[in-house]
């Protein structure tokens, strides 16, 4: 299952959204309200999200082409929430799991995605995501931790003077992740699987 590109997405002008250190590898999708189109440039993206925090799971991420650094995600409210921004330029997922819990007037309603497993990983060209939180087993080829968030080696860039890291590299085992807001010019996802839950059942 293939997600074509679109112009669907908005900048940010210049944020400072604090000088987050966080060593942050990214996975995932939200497979049900994926846009298209990872902002090129040197701004922060700006995700519109939902005011749903949703989980990412993987039992293997492989990618190329990381970097990190501060950004923010303004729900439909207005609110702003202080994220790490993660690109990778390609990545594949073991195992992909994707959950995400809403409140609605029946009580809590769960979606739950699997795909990538059966040997046949999920895979991802220009993913960026807007992240909380990340537990997992991870190395780095070739990283650069520190550098300016406007000069790492991704298409998508961070503001002048803020934190950031990349790498040429990237692998996770057992990764958990925590997110507002992913995208990806294509994800394809092998062997998905969509369900409704009451709520009960996350990735983690």
């Amino acid at each position: 299952m293939k997600f074509p590109k679109t112009d669907r997405v908005r900048k940010l002008g210049s944020s400072h959204a604090g000088r987050i250190a966080l060593v942050a590898i990214p996975a995932g999708v939200v497979a049900a309200a994926l846009m298209g189109g990872v902002a090129q440039g040197a701004v922060p993206v700006s995700f519109a999200v939902s005011g749903s925090q949703f989980q990412i799971g993987a039992s293997q991420l492989e990618g190329t082409g990381f970097s990190q650094y501060a950004g923010v995600a303004k729900d439909t409210e207005g609110k702003e929430h202080t994220v790490a921004i993660a690109n990778i330029k390609s990545a594949t997922l073991t195992d992909l799991c994707q959950s995400v819990i809403t409140d609605t007037p029946l009580g809590k309603v769960g979606v739950l995605i699997k795909a990538g497993g059966n040997g046949n990983p999920a895979s991802a060209s220009d993913l960026q995501i807007g992240m909380t939180g990340l537990k997992g087993d991870a190395s780095f080829g070739a990283i650069r931790i520190g550098v300016d968030a406007s000069t790492v080696n991704t298409d998508a860039k961070g503001s002048a003077g803020d934190f950031a890291q990349d790498a040429d590299t990237v692998s996770i085992k057992n990764l958990q992740q925590t997110a507002w807001s992913t995208q990806a010019s294509v994800f394809t996802l092998t062997g998905m699987t969509l369900e409704l839950t009451d709520g009960s059942q996350g990735c983690f």
